[in-house]
């Protein structure tokens, strides 16, 4: 499993990020993940849909933003880990329970417990 460490304090999570103009979430998945831990990795199968609202700031005034995040699970194809964009304090390879440990974000443990299943069924 590959996690990004971002921010300061830094956190733990999935890679992610938004859906360009034009783009479907499939393709930002495998796009976000090359840039942010520069693993080049094929779609699976999509995990699950998350929606939640937070507040934050926009040109000098607070706003409410609704946010979707689209979760999925991807094979390694090629890429060295190292090769990350400048966003990401560090990328790293643990294992699923290391990553349950690792991850800040409950809704991200959740699809991480789901993607497992995933996998283990892909495993039978």
């Amino acid at each position: 499993m590959a996690l990004i460490s971002v921010g300061k304090p830094a956190r733990w999570q999935l890679p992610k990020g938004i859906v360009d103009p034009g783009e479907t979430p499939e393709a930002t998945a495998a796009r976000e993940v090359q840039e942010e831990t520069g693993v080049i990795a094929s779609l699976l199968e999509k995990i699950d849909t998350i929606e939640y609202w937070y507040v934050g700031n926009k040109a000098g005034q607070r706003v409410r933003f609704h946010k979707f995040v689209h979760f999925f699970l991807l094979a390694y194809e090629s890429g060295d880990i190292g090769q990350h964009d400048w966003e990401v304090n560090e990328a790293r390879w643990v294992d699923l329970q290391a990553a349950k440990e690792l991850l800040s974000f409950k809704s991200e443990r959740q699809a991480l417990e789901k993607a497992e299943r995933m996998i283990n069924a892909l495993k039978s």
